[in-house]
C-alpha cells in the first residue's frame, strides 16, 4: 500500500510538485500523466526515498514493503562493464541471503516462503527472464548491455526489478520506443503483476498504455494535479481542459484502411536518391545483425525503419551515420561513398549527416549545462564563434520548445522528454541534409510530439531534410513517413510506400506491429 500526503518538492525556491495526495491499494495500478518536466518522475524517485541534488522533499510517503523501479532509460541502472549474467547472479544472491522478513502476526513474507522452497539462484533468474520474454541461456548470459537492443535492455532491467520481488513497482515510461509486440508483453507483465498483489505507479505519456493498465489516473502540469479520477472517467469524459487537449493531440495509434495515403504535406515529386546504403552486412563475432541490407531515399523524403526490437534497425542507422563500421557494403550520400567510421569522415560529412539518440541522457555530459553542449556543435561543425553558436542555440531550444531557463541546467536537471528536444536541437544546429531520428518523440506528451513533428515536416518541406526516422509508433510513422521498411532479424521482410504497407501488410511480422492494441481485460 502507498499513501502519499502534501507531497512537495522544491529547487532553488521554485516548486518542482506541489501538494500531491493520493493512496495505492495492493494490486491496482495508478497513472501519473503529464507533459515533460510536470513533476512525474520527482514523485516516482520519492517514493523510492530519492531525489535529484538540490531538491528538497516535503510531505508524507507511507510504502508498505519494497519498492521496485523500472526506468525510462535502462541504460542509467544498467552496469556497462558487467555482464549480464554476473550482475542477475549478484542481485539474485543478495536477495537470497537476506533474512527473512515478518509481517503482523509474525506470518513470512515472500521472500522467506522463496527461500523455503528451495528454488535456485538458477531457477530464480531463468524465471524472471522467461517472464519478459528473454532467453535464460549463456549467450544472453555473456553479453554486456550495449550488446543488446533498446527493448532487451528495458526488459532486462524488469527482470532484475522481478529478482527482487518487490511489494510496489514504480515504472517510469516502461513503453518508451518498444515495438506493437514487446509493448503488449510489457503490459502484460505489469497487469500480472498487479493481480499478484503488486500495486504499479506508472508514469507513462502513452495514453493507450495508460488506459489498458490504470485503475486511477493523476493528470499533472507544472507539478499540480489537473485532475484525477477513474482512469475510464478521466481518459472517456475528463473535466480539465488541460487534460482534454493531450487526449485530442493523440495520433490515431493505427490509420484506418484508407486513410493512408498523401502525407499532410502533399505529394512530394520525384528526385533523385540523396541517401543510399547498398548491400550492407554487420556481424558482432558470430552473429549476423544485417544481411546484405539495400535502400535508397530522396532529398525531402522520410524513410522509416520498423521493426521488433533487435531486428537491426538502429545498427542500420548508426552505420549511416558512421557510429558502426559495417563489415560490408556501402553508405552514399548523393551518389558519393562516405567513409565507414566516424572518426574518418570530414567535418561537412560529418555535418551533414546527424543523429538523434533513442536514450538522449546517455548521450549528454552530466557536468556541463545542456546549453553549453548544444552551441559547440555550431562551433564545431559550422566555424561559428562561441557568442554566435550561443544565439543560434537559443534560436534552436526555442524552436523545439525550450526556454533559456532550462537548458542553462545540467542533463540531470531536465526531464526525459525536454533531454530529447535538447538532442534534437542539438543536431538541427549542424544544418543536416539527413537527419537520423532513433525514436525521438517516445518520451514526449502528446502535445509537445505534435509540435516536434510539425517542426520536422516543415524542415523537409522548406529545406529538403531527408530523414530516416526509426519508430514503433505507427501514428508517427503514418504522420510523416513516405516509404516504410519492415526489418526481422536483419533482413528486409517488406518494404514499400507508406500508403500500401500500412493499408495492406503482406508479411505477418508487418501486420503483428500493426495490431497496436493493447486490451485490459486479458493479457496481451
Amino acid at each position: 500500500m502507498i499513501r502519499v500526503v502534501g507531497l512537495r518538492a522544491e529547487a532553488g525556491g521554485r516548486a518542482l510538485v506541489d501538494e500531491i495526495s493520493f493512496e495505492l491499494a495492493p494490486g491496482r495500478v495508478l497513472a501519473l500523466v503529464g507533459a515533460s518536466g510536470s513533476g512525474k518522475t520527482t514523485i516516482g524517485r520519492a517514493l523510492l526515498g530519492e531525489h535529484a541534488p538540490g531538491v528538497l522533499l516535503s510531505g508524507t510517503i507511507e510504502v508498505a514493503g519494497k519498492v521496485g523501479y523500472l526506468p525510462q532509460h535502462p541504460a542509467s541502472v544498467l552496469n556497462p562493464v558487467r555482464r549480464v549474467g554476473a550482475v542477475l547472479r549478484e542481485i539474485a544472491r543478495r536477495h537470497a541471503r537476506q533474512e527473512a522478513v515478518y509481517g503482523q502476526g509474525g506470518t513470512p513474507c515472500r521472500v522467506a516462503r522463496r527461500r523455503a522452497s528451495g528454488e535456485s539462484e538458477a531457477d530464480r533468474i531463468s524465471s524472471a527472464l522467461r517472464r519478459v520474454e528473454l532467453p535464460a541461456g549463456e549467450d544472453l548470459l555473456r553479453r554486456y548491455p550495449h550488446q543488446l537492443s533498446g527493448g532487451q535492455r528495458q526488459r532486462l532491467v524488469i527482470a532484475q526489478t522481478l529478482l527482487t520481488a518487490p511489494s510496489v513497482i514504480v515504472a517510469d515510461e516502461p513503453t518508451t520506443g518498444q515495438d506493437a509486440i514487446t509493448k503488449r508483453e510489457v503490459v502484460g507483465e505489469l497487469k500480472d503483476l498487479a493481480r499478484q498483489g503488486i500495486a504499479v505507479v506508472l508514469l507513462s505519456h502513452d495514453l493507450d498504455v495508460v488506459g489498458a493498465l490504470a485503475d486511477h489516473v493523476v493528470v499533472l502540469r507544472g507539478g499540480r494535479v489537473m485532475e484525477s479520477g477513474r482512469a475510464e472517467d478521466v481518459l472517456t469524459r475528463p473535466r480539465n481542459g488541460y487534460t482534454r487537449r493531450l487526449l485530442a493531440a493523440r495520433l490515431p495509434p493505427s490509420p484506418p484502411p484508407g486513410l493512408v495515403g498523401t502525407p499532410p504535406h502533399g505529394e512530394v515529386p520525384p528526385m533523385p536518391v540523396r541517401l543510399r546504403v547498398d548491400g550492407l552486412t554487420v556481424r558482432h563475432r558470430s552473429v549476423t545483425v544485417l544481411q546484405d541490407v539495400s535502400l535508397g531515399v530522396a532529398a525531402g523524403r522520410c524513410l522509416a525503419l520498423v521493426g521488433r526490437s533487435g531486428s537491426g534497425k538502429t545498427t542500420l542507422a548508426r552505420c549511416v551515420a558512421g557510429l558502426h563500421e559495417p563489415t560490408r557494403g556501402t553508405v552514399l550520400l548523393d551518389g558519393r561513398p562516405l567513409a565507414r567510421s566516424l572518426s574518418r569522415r570530414p567535418r561537412e560529412d560529418v555535418a551533414r549527416v546527424q543523429y538523434v539518440f533513442q536514450d538522449a541522457h546517455a548521450s549528454f555530459d552530466p557536468n556541463r549545462a545542456v546549453v553549453d553542449q548544444v552551441s559547440r556543435t555550431a562551433v564545431r561543425l559550422r566555424g561559428m564563434s562561441a557568442g554566435e553558436a550561443r544565439d543560434a542555440a537559443l534560436d534552436m531550444f526555442e524552436r523545439v520548445g525550450l526556454g533559456p531557463a532550462s537548458v542553462a541546467r545540467r542533463a540531470a536537471g531536465l526531464s526525459g522528454g525536454e533531454l530529447q528536444r535538447a538532442a534534437l536541437a542539438r543536431a538541427l544546429l549542424a544544418s543536416p541534409e539527413v537527419l537520423v531520428c532513433d525514436e525521438i518523440t517516445s518520451g514526449l506528451d502528446m502535445i509537445t510530439q505534435a509540435g516536434v513533428l510539425d517542426l520536422l515536416d516543415e524542415l523537409r518541406r522548406t529545406f529538403g531534410l531527408t530523414l530516416v526516422l526509426i519508430s514503433h509508433d505507427m501514428g508517427v510513422v503514418a504522420r510523416l513517413a513516405d516509404h516504410v521498411v519492415i526489418l526481422s532479424r536483419g533482413r528486409i521482410t517488406e518494404q514499400g510506400s507508406v500508403a500500401r504497407v500500412l493499408d495492406r501488410p503482406r508479411h505477418p511480422l508487418t501486420r503483428d506491429l500493426l495490431d497496436v492494441h493493447v486490451r485490459r481485460d486479458s493479457r496481451a
